[in-house]
């Protein structure tokens, strides 16, 4: 019997090929899904952080335009000007020279 030239016949994929081509694709595009969410994750904290800092600020010179001085400590900007932030999840230090100076505030992200 002869065969026909023009009729293209079907080509089987098995073995390995078959298999393992959409495991490694969809290996590859969830190493791509989780690597975008951790950097979103951080520039969220990043974020975070720098509001963290500015709200620190913004109360600092709010009390030296109220008060005529900037706050010795940042427990009392906490009971006087609603200062809240998670402990557990950053470190601030907030360091005073004299009434009339604007504090050194720095916030660190723990881990």
């Amino acid at each position: 019997m002869a065969k026909n030239r023009f009729k293209k016949e079907k080509r089987s994929v098995t073995g390995l090929r078959g298999v393992v081509l959409p495991i490694v694709s969809f290996s590859a595009l969830f190493l791509l899904f989780l690597s975008g969410l951790s950097s979103i994750s951080k520039t969220t904290q990043a974020q975070q952080q720098a509001s963290l800092a500015a709200a620190i600020r913004r109360s600092a010179v709010h009390c030296y335009a109220t008060e005529g001085a900037y706050p010795a400590s940042l427990s009392y900007l906490k009971e006087h000007y609603g200062i809240r932030y998670d402990e557990k999840k950053y470190l601030v230090d907030y360091e005073v020279f004299a009434s009339n100076l604007m504090p050194e505030i720095t916030v660190i992200a723990r881990t």
